[in-house]
């Protein structure tokens, strides 16, 4: 009788090992089924959002077609219409000399050299500004800026590169009248400034992050020139005539009580070492763009040069879609200003003033303006054939 029982609750406990086993071969079917349900689902999803992106790369490829045919025969259009009110013109009207330059003629290649350029300054500048370590050591200088929100522009004034065109680019953004810019004598930098405050680094920060921003610079030793000429060598403004006075007394051997000759050129580059060695601010005009501009601080979309300003010009305008507001504003006077033969002159003057100074003063102005050479892609070495040897 023991024994019986003892056969029957091995029977019965063989039995749940068997029920148990196959509970758990179930319960471990289910969950391969799920696994392969839920890897089939996210397959699916892949699957879609892969065509949906096809489908949108599709779409963005066919409007992007669209557009340049539509681009093309606009321009089309326009050039035959142009063309046929300009012979209407000419023939019943004599040609009359005009103020402003001629519109500037859209082109697909002058357009792809602006855009390689611009997008090989913005690479090499950024490999010299990490491999000088000077990635974020100066601050933004928000005084400098202009902005126009409303335009999606923020620009950095470099003076003596082309500032006075930008400027007068900006007063039309501002609203005025080209006639009334034209013939007021009321400073350019005045009047943009009534028009686009200072803004705020907070304020700069934010207009950087929604516009085009940009800064024109120029070979450092000849904007330096220029900047020289310009204010100092001819005394012509009272600030800068007080300054260049100031230079004389203090640089010049043996001067006269009543010496009215300006700084010479080797008297005002002493003046900006000695400055510079003091750690004194430098005034704007012939400021360092590295510190003045901080684009190694500041992400600029575009870097123009005034070696090639009409181009880079035209192609921020372009850019920016401001064509109809600004293409063809700019005065004659203000293009032959900056145009590539002022430019030359400038640098047939280099050899004359560079020969007054010798290696050491070369050397120290170049612990001030080296970074700006690099940087900007300027070499400088050929300075030192031009310094005075003895």
């Amino acid at each position: 009788m023991i024994i019986h029982e003892r056969q029957v609750v091995m029977i019965q406990s063989g039995s749940r090992g068997k029920r148990s086993v196959l509970k758990r071969r179930v319960v471990m079917g289910l969950k391969v089924l799920l696994a392969i349900l839920v890897f089939s689902m996210y397959v699916a999803v892949l699957f879609r959002e892969s065509l949906q992106a096809m489908e949108e790369s599709k779409a963005r490829m066919t409007s992007r077609i669209a557009k340049n045919a539509h681009r093309k025969t606009v321009m089309h259009h326009h050039h035959a219409f142009r063309n046929a009110v300009s012979n209407y013109h000419e023939a019943i009207n004599p040609t009359k000399p005009t103020t402003l330059n001629p519109i500037y003629e859209y082109s697909e290649e002058v357009n792809a050299a602006a855009e390689r350029a611009f997008t090989e300054r913005k690479t090499h500048l950024w490999d010299i500004c990490i491999r000088r370590g000077m990635v974020g050591v100066y601050p933004p200088n928000a005084w400098e800026f202009f902005v126009s929100t409303g335009h999606g522009l923020a620009w950095c004034n470099v003076f003596k590169a082309a500032s006075s065109s930008w400027m007068y680019y900006f007063n039309i953004l501002g609203g005025y009248n080209l006639a009334y810019l034209q013939r007021t004598k009321t400073s350019p930098l005045e009047l943009a400034r009534q028009r686009f405050p200072r803004p705020s680094l907070p304020e700069l920060v934010d207009a950087l992050a929604n516009s085009i921003s940009f800064l024109i610079v120029r070979e450092p030793f000849e904007r330096l020139l220029s900047a020289y000429r310009n204010k100092i060598e001819g005394f012509r403004n009272k600030y800068y005539k007080m300054l260049a006075e100031q230079i004389v007394k203090k640089y010049r051997k043996a001067s006269k009580s009543k010496d009215s000759t300006g700084p010479t050129f080797k008297e005002f580059l002493t003046y900006l070492i000695h400055h510079y060695k003091s750690g004194s601010r430098f005034d704007e005009h012939w400021s360092p763009v590295f510190s003045f501009c901080t684009p190694c601080s500041i992400n600029y979309t575009l870097i123009a040069k005034v070696e090639t300003f009409q181009r880079d010009t035209e192609y921020i305008i372009r850019q920016a879609g401001l064509e109809s507001l600004l293409l063809n504003k700019l005065p004659n006077k203000k293009v032959r200003a900056i145009s590539n033969r002022s430019t030359s002159d400038t640098s047939h003057l280099i050899p004359k003033y560079f020969s007054q100074i010798d290696a050491q003063t070369l050397d120290q102005l170049l612990e001030i303006y080296e970074p700006d050479f690099e940087l900007f892609g300027y070499n400088y070495t050929k300075y030192y054939e031009l310094i005075d040897q003895d």
